[in-house]
């Protein structure tokens, strides 16, 4: 998915007022009569959504409405026509796994089924003055697949980001090549003591959130609860035994629980508010290092960028 299409799905980023765009297909003017594609314009009324079209203003002051898909940042309109598009990428993958409820143990009859990878495209058009995408993110029926390309993928898992090093650890891989299994290998190069900031941060944040909404509404959101205390347990796992556990089966009966709406949201921060305890014991014993591995993780990287060279040209 390109920076442009990450942007448009996002629920909350929309062109800001005053922002110059060109546009990318002919519009009719609301006066009348019709602006070219490639005129520039600037958005005088942006929308709630990107669902919704825009106004723009040219310099005559006449105007016309466009929808976010027919419009360009002037500053980005060269970028933008240098971003590689999804359909070049997807005979990439070198990873795929899967994650979600289905992997946790924690998935019912209406689950999806969420897969997560790596693609990692050829020396050329790594090289190459057309910008590859960081993630790409695909719908086929229910399935949810989401492709981080390999430098994006590391440098977040060196963050700890709970999505990727779930994508590591999960026993659950459905696509494997040798670059992945040389990255499986070292997988516990990326594990810090940044889990627990990344984790405990993360989790704390998004319970703010909820209790806000709570206090508002009077109610919150059950499923997202239950997997902010899942990944509470995971984080406590991870400093103490240096493995991210995936599958939380063992917790299933308290966790569904939850997801059911059997706690109140009260019930449910006292939850929360005692894994961070537990949390912080375990960050205070932990064996992790203060950093994760950066020369290993390096070494690695080099080592994929020039297999890339090999593998595409062999399976060409």
């Amino acid at each position: 998915m390109t920076n442009q299409s990450l942007r448009q799905n996002s629920p909350h980023w929309v062109i800001p007022a005053g922002t110059q765009v060109v546009l990318k297909t002919d519009k009719p003017l609301i006066e009348g009569g019709f602006r070219k594609a490639g005129s520039v314009a600037v958005v005088i009324k942006c929308p709630s959504s990107n669902r919704e079209p825009y106004l723009v203003q040219f310099a005559d002051s006449t105007q016309t409405q466009a929808l976010f898909s027919e419009l360009v940042l002037r500053r980005l309109e060269v970028d933008t026509l240098l971003e590689l598009d999804d359909e070049d990428l997807n005979s990439f993958v070198v990873y795929e796994c899967q994650v979600g409820s289905r992997a946790f143990g924690l998935s019912t009859e209406t689950s999806d089924d969420d897969r997560r990878g790596i693609f990692m495209p050829d020396a050329e058009r790594h090289w190459s003055l057309y910008r590859l995408p960081e993630q790409l993110e695909f719908l086929q029926g229910q399935d949810d697949l989401v492709y981080w390309e390999l430098e994006k993928f590391v440098r977040l898992a060196l963050k700890a980001n709970p999505n990727i090093l779930e994508t590591l650890w999960t026993p659950h891989v459905t696509v494997q090549t040798t670059v992945s299994e040389r990255l499986r290998s070292i997988r516990s190069a990326f594990l810090s003591r940044h889990v627990y900031k990344t984790y405990s941060g993360y989790v704390l944040s998004q319970f703010r959130r909820m209790k806000k909404a709570f206090e508002k509404a009077g109610k919150f959101k059950t499923k997202h609860a239950m997997h902010l205390l899942r990944l509470q347990h995971s984080g406590i796992s991870a400093l103490k035994t240096g493995e991210i556990m995936i599958d939380v089966s063992h917790h299933r009966d308290l966790l569904m629980k939850v997801r059911h709406g059997e706690f109140s949201f009260q019930e449910v921060s006292d939850m929360a508010m005692q894994n961070d305890v537990d949390f912080q014991r375990a960050f205070e014993k932990t064996d992790l290092p203060e950093q994760p591995d950066f020369a290993t993780v390096n070494d690695f990287v080099i080592e994929a960028r020039r297999m890339a060279i090999d593998f595409w040209t062999d399976n060409s």
